[in-house]
C-alpha cells in the first residue's frame, strides 16, 4: 500500500544541497562556485570564509548543508568529501523601474538565482 520509494536523484557515494531564490545574478554567484569546484570541503570552507563577496556566506551555507546531508543521511566520511558539482541556475527577475529625462522610463532588473552543490566521497591515494 502507499506511494514507491523515490529514486536517489544522485550515486551511493553523493550528496546534494539545494539553495533557491538567492539575491544575485548567475553571472556573480557563477564566479563564487567556479572557486569551490573540485576542491576538498575543507578548502572551499576556508576559501568561502575568507572571500571578499557578499554572496559568498550563502554559498557556505549551502555547502555546509550538503555536508551535513552527506554525514548524516548518507553515512559518508566527511574527511573525503570533494565539491563534485555546484551549477548556477536563473531564477525570477524583478522588474523596477525609474523615471528618466523627457518622459521615459529606466527598466532596473533585480535577477534571483538557485544554486545546487554535489559533494561525492573519494577514497584517498596512497
Amino acid at each position: 500500500m502507499g506511494k514507491e520509494k523515490n529514486p536517489r536523484r544522485v550515486a551511493e557515494n553523493e550528496a546534494m544541497a539545494k539553495l533557491r531564490m538567492l539575491r544575485t545574478s548567475p553571472q556573480k554567484l557563477n564566479l563564487v562556485a567556479a572557486m569551490i569546484r573540485g576542491k576538498k570541503v575543507g578548502q572551499a570552507l576556508t576559501d568561502l570564509t575568507f572571500s571578499n563577496k557578499r554572496i559568498a556566506q550563502d554559498v557556505k551555507k549551502c555547502l555546509q548543508s550538503a555536508i551535513a546531508n552527506a554525514e548524516n543521511n548518507h553515512n559518508l566520511d566527511v574527511d573525503e568529501l570533494i565539491v563534485a558539482e555546484a551549477w548556477v541556475g536563473k531564477n525570477l527577475v524583478m522588474k523596477r523601474g525609474r523615471p528618466r529625462a523627457r518622459g521615459r522610463f529606466g527598466k532596473i532588473m533585480k535577477p534571483f538565482s538557485e544554486l545546487t552543490i554535489t559533494v561525492r566521497q573519494v577514497e584517498e591515494q596512497a
